[in-house]
């Protein structure tokens, strides 16, 4: 059986929700009757019950309010007294209201059962909301209200700010596992352009070396005609990088290339597919390349298995084209991927960084303004960006996404949460 009340403490940037109490005549709008009375709870607020819970006393009428969970889910449990003494719960109406924070209301009837009254219902983690008591007993009515907060804490927008707290809001995602590929950089199979000589003949001049740049058109020989005796100018075909001279002055073309021009912007990363992935890593998957420090660099698409594999690995090689606008990769260098298989769109799921501990749950921390407050997730699939949520959270919620931790040591902190 847990106790309640709980308090919070406050701190300077983090101010714990204050307890509040309602005292005076009913309100305007409620079911009067015959000496009925409203009552704050402001003296007796520290009082505990025989039984650990929260004792709400008029006069020599008093009701005790628990929460049972004891192998059980949640559930309220009210004692009633009247001079310290049991009272037939029979005789006793009751109901309880809770307004939570972020605006959703929970309403509880009781029935008798045995020496208590039980809650019709189950009191949903977290125990955190603001509690109104009605009873009726004897022709006379007894409210009571007061607040119960519970994993929750107050920070302001500036100290949020500086402490890097970021939020996002619940809602669909794709889950699912992520696996690790290593590959290296190469020139696409379409990069590559030998030019030749029109006609057989002899070397008259070369205007490139090796590692120049060429535009479309530009003069790169000229060649002496061994039939005519004409020279005649040989242009680049391609833009690029010129990889190989085959050519000086004086030399006879052979049908050998005189250039060999590469476009080092279209470049392709070669992924090596170990065995335990060959079932799942599919041609048309989009991988996330990525340099070894971890920046990534671009998104494709896996092409087919190539025709032959890395021996030397025991692996099997799948291409993936990559852009290269600021040249600054190169052929030969190292990079990673990120393939994620076994996908499931889900209705509902946060980041999982987002998720903490507390007590006994996995939480996040639910955002209303300058309010925050745990909310107790149910799980489902998780991948290192993103959880499942199967319940304990509304879609639509604002939680915190970074800087969880720190709304966490807060919390703990002030010591707004209660035993089980």
């Amino acid at each position: 059986m847990k106790k309640f009340p709980i308090r919070a403490a406050t701190a300077a940037l983090f101010l714990a929700l204050p307890l509040a109490a309602c005292g005076g005549g009913a309100a305007e709008g409620e079911d009067k009757h015959e000496e009925g009375e409203t009552h704050s709870e402001g003296e007796e607020e520290d009082a505990e019950g025989p039984n650990g819970g929260r004792l709400l006393k008029s006069g020599d009428f008093a009701v005790e309010v628990t929460i049972f969970e004891n192998g059980t889910e949640p559930q309220f449990r009210v004692f009633p007294t009247i001079g310290g003494k049991p009272v037939d719960p029979k005789t006793v109406q009751l109901a309880i209201t809770l307004t939570r924070l972020g605006g959703d209301v929970d309403r509880f009837t009781f029935r008798p059962q045995g020496k208590f009254l039980t809650g019709q219902g189950v009191v949903t983690e977290p125990h955190s909301f603001d509690v109104e008591v009605v009873a009726v007993v004897n022709g006379k009515r007894h409210a009571w209200k007061y607040a119960n907060p519970e994993g929750r804490t107050r920070i302001t927008a500036d100290a949020a700010k500086a402490g890097g707290v970021e939020t996002a809001v619940v809602g669909p995602a794709t889950v699912g596992e992520m696996r690790e590929l290593y590959g290296t950089v190469q020139l696409s199979p379409t990069a590559r352009s030998e030019i030749r000589g029109q006609f057989a003949g002899r070397v008259v001049s070369v205007t490139k070396a090796v590692g120049d740049y060429v535009r479309r058109g530009e003069l790169l020989a000229r060649i002496e005609s061994s039939e005519s005796l004409q020279v005649y100018p040989v242009h680049a075909t391609v833009g690029g990088v010129v990889a190989e001279r085959n050519a000086n002055p004086g030399d006879v073309t052979d049908g050998r290339p005189l250039y060999v021009v590469t476009d080092p912007s279209q470049l392709t990363v070669v992924f090596n597919i170990f065995p335990r992935d060959l079932a799942t890593i599919r041609p048309g998957m989009r991988v996330a390349v990525e340099t070894q420090d971890g920046t990534e660099i671009a998104t494709a698409s896996l092409g087919q298995f190539l025709p032959d594999g890395n021996v030397e690995a025991g692996t099997a090689l799948m291409r993936a084209t990559i852009p290269n606008r600021s040249g600054a990769l190169r052929p030969g260098m190292a990079l990673r991927g990120r393939v994620m298989v076994n996908a499931v769109n889900v209705p509902m799921a946060v980041r999982t960084e987002a998720i903490q501990p507390f007590r006994d749950f996995k939480v996040v921390y639910a955002n209303f303004g300058q309010d925050y407050e745990v909310r107790m997730l149910k799980l489902g699939r998780s991948s290192p960006e993103w959880t499942e949520v199967l319940s304990g959270i509304k879609p639509g919620t604002s939680y915190v996404t970074k800087g969880s931790f720190l709304v966490r040591a807060d919390i703990e902190k002030s010591g707004a949460s209660h035993d089980h």
